[in-house]
């Protein structure tokens, strides 16, 4: 059992930055990998980005080239830094990490709202 909290979502403008955080409540060395997902109301979550346990990454194309992710072992943290934010990256960004058997545990979720 893993519990993930999210923060640093909020409020930015167009071309701006945030730098999302997950903290999990254990140990994320045996995790296979985790990752970003984002939502809108009403709607099915897309990926944005994940790491493996190994370090490889993978990003969405919406993703690429603006957004990084990373993960700090010691601090049991994964990290999303968006650069060059949008209005239309304004989400709910959902944290997420597979176990080593596939279970998947998740975030509650942090808004982000780009202002054009």
């Amino acid at each position: 059992q893993v519990q993930l909290v999210e923060s640093g979502g909020g409020f930015v403008q167009a071309g701006g930055s945030l730098r999302l955080s997950c903290a999990a409540s254990r140990s994320i060395g045996s995790i296979n990998a985790m990752g970003w997902y984002r939502q809108a109301p009403g709607k099915q979550r897309e990926l944005v980005a994940t790491i493996t346990r190994g370090g490889s990454t993978y990003y969405a194309d919406s993703a690429k080239g603006r957004f990084t992710i990373s993960r700090d072992n010691g601090k049991n943290t994964v990290y999303l830094q968006m650069n060059g934010l949008k209005p239309e990256d304004t989400l709910v960004y959902l944290c997420y990490a597979e176990s080593a058997s596939g279970r998947a545990y998740w975030g509650q979720g942090t808004q982000v709202i780009v202002s054009s």
